[in-house]
């Protein structure tokens, strides 16, 4: 069975550019009510990861799948060594439904335990690569991982050494039976790199040779047993406080987000797409290698985890057509190039997405970077993850202060505090619901019913919606300052403050205040150093926005607290300033 019948592909293959105007004209607004819909077209797909790689090895078989530093297959061999990967994880005992944990920076093997698990409906759970002990643990026992895939090391963090301490049963346990008191569900831990002598640790190389005829035998019949709707991915998700929630995708989630984002880039077979952010998130995984091998592209991997230099250095020898990456990627990207220029000509297209993109920013990767069709995206784990993205003939300015508008098959709405749509222009949470909503967070009712309402996700993230269907995300629901009774939305001064020509970054959030609950505080990054101080900052506002916005502690640091995906962790920055400020700033 392939992902699409054929009528289904011929239809989208015609889906010529009156049909892609109407489908634009189409994503406006409801009736001035922050209320869009989706496109009914390209068809949704309800079909599994396995039949959409069969059905890219059916077509594209011979052509260039993944290009690591140190390996190329083409489809071809990316199936077979896939379905030698699957067989060794059926050798090893593992059945439909059980978890697998992957913790690696990108390398070829994520692939391929990307696709082996869900081959036989394994369930692949993706560990962050800057998660340490107590995360980590925290993690497999959550979930119940049978079995974790994992690098020996990456930077400062060693991944083996780590495993050792959690599980030191494993220096004298038997391979395959693993009974660690700290880790009572994991059996199996299988090491990308060569294993130490004496040790229950299996290679993935022997994992990929364990495999016999009779597993080989037993791939189709799981294959037949595999639904669309079933789990298959677990991605751990968390916010400022309490424990990661594991978000929980099926096949079906994931396939058909894959699809629709590579489908506003207009990927195609002939595109050669690069992957520098990191696979572990969606971004990496879905619209990446997912949505890449939907459209037969070739999957280029310039390193590890994102170096501006080795990045570009790609993109010039492979002749890439397409590129994801964050704004900072880019920023750096940009600075690299004017040191050493190299030949981007070959590029056209590309996601930017997970920060808003600075106007300057676009306009230099659209000239110096050649990427004239890249579209923004919005979207969130829980999701799937793209809910908006822009066409690649949005204006300029549409895609630094929007986000795009609406993917196909989804409903947004825009709703105040007590859960009625907002008119059009009003801000306030954004609500999605469709295909793309995740199946739950993993054994966890309370945290999924709360955010998920009659089959709408809460997103927690304020957004506008425009009359033309654009949408503006415009902070989150937590960062909201409360102070002396005023609401304030930190994005808005953020904005106004990164007008400042000498500023280059810029995050806003509140820290307590013994009178007036909270005050307002942003960090900033000067384009040059002693490029701005406080008080110039602050006479900047003077005037311009209401005095309680203007920030009380504005503090000028040499960079920001990021996650490992690029996104500005405003609660580090918090914590660090209530530190600072003794627990609360004086009235």
């Amino acid at each position: 069975m392939t992902i699409l019948n054929e009528s289904i592909a011929s239809r989208i293959q015609n889906f010529g550019l009156d049909q892609v105007a109407s489908v634009q004209s189409n994503l406006a607004s409801r009736d001035g009510k922050s209320y869009v819909q989706g496109a009914k077209h390209p068809e949704l797909a309800y079909a599994t990861i396995p039949q959409l790689l069969r059905d890219a090895v059916s077509r594209y078989g011979p052509r260039d799948a993944l290009i690591f530093p140190d390996a190329r297959l083409s489809y071809y061999d990316l199936d077979r060594a896939v379905d030698a990967l699957a067989a060794g994880f059926l050798a090893l005992g593992l059945e439909k439904g059980d978890r697998l944990g992957i913790w690696s920076p990108n390398r070829l093997e994520w692939v391929l335990t990307q696709f082996a698990t869900a081959r036989i409906g394994v369930i692949l759970v993706n560990i962050n690569p800057a998660y340490r002990l107590s995360e980590l643990e925290y993690a497999l026992n959550k979930v119940g991982c049978k079995a974790l895939v994992l690098a020996q090391s990456f930077k400062s963090s060693d991944y083996l050494e780590m495993i050792c301490a959690l599980a030191p049963e494993l220096a004298n346990a038997e391979r395959g039976r693993l009974h660690a008191a700290r880790l009572p569900n994991l059996r199996h831990v299988i090491l990308m790199d060569e294993a130490p002598g004496d040790s229950g640790v299996w290679t993935f190389a022997e994992v990929s040779t364990l495999g016999g005829p009779a597993q080989q035998l037993r791939l189709p019949e799981i294959d037949r047993t595999l639904q669309p709707d079933e789990a298959i991915n677990i991605q751990f998700t968390s916010g400022t406080t309490g424990q990661p929630k594991g978000a929980t995708l099926s096949h079906y989630n994931i396939v058909n987000n894959a699809r629709f984002v590579t489908d506003r880039i207009k990927l195609t077979e002939n595109d050669r797409l690069a992957i520098p952010v990191p696979l572990y998130h969606c971004f990496g995984m879905v619209m990446g290698v997912l949505g890449g091998v939907s459209k037969g592209s070739a999957l280029i991997f310039p390193g590890e985890a994102f170096d501006a230099k080795q990045t570009l250095d790609a993109l010039a020898t492979e002749r890439c057509s397409a590129l994801y990456g964050v704004p900072t990627m880019f920023v750096a990207m940009l600075q690299e190039l004017y040191g050493t220029p190299r030949d981007l000509s070959a590029l056209r297209t590309g996601v930017m997405a997970g920060a808003p993109c600075p106007v300057d920013v676009m306009k230099q990767v659209n000239d110096r970077m050649h990427m004239k069709e890249v579209t923004i995206c919005y979207g969130m784990t829980e999701t799937a993850p793209v809910s908006f993205q822009s066409f690649v003939d949005d204006t300029t300015q549409r895609r630094c202060e929007t986000v795009g508008r609406v993917h196909p098959h989804l409903e947004v709405k825009i709703v105040d505090e007590a859960g009625q749509i907002v008119p059009v222009g009003v801000q306030g949470e954004l609500c999605t619901r469709g295909y793309s909503v995740m199946k739950g967070y993993w054994e966890d009712t309370a945290r999924t019913s709360d955010a998920i309402r009659d089959g709408w996700m809460h997103t927690g993230d304020l957004a506008v919606l425009d009359e033309g269907g654009f949408c503006s995300i415009t902070g989150r629901v937590k960062d909201m300052i409360i102070r002396g009774g005023e609401n304030i939305y930190p994005r808005e001064i953020e904005e106004f403050l990164f007008s400042h020509p000498d500023v280059s970054e810029v995050q806003v959030f509140g820290v307590p205040d013994t009178r007036l609950g909270e005050e307002v505080c942003a960090w900033v990054v000067a384009k040059t150093s002693g490029g701005v101080t406080g008080e110039a900052l602050r006479v900047f506002c003077d005037g311009q926005i209401a005095h309680f916005k203007v920030p009380r502690h504005i503090r000028i640091v040499d960079e920001l607290p990021m996650t490992i995906t690029g996104k500005p962790q405003k609660f580090v920055m918090r914590d660090r300033m209530i530190e600072e400020l003794g627990g609360g700033s004086a009235g």
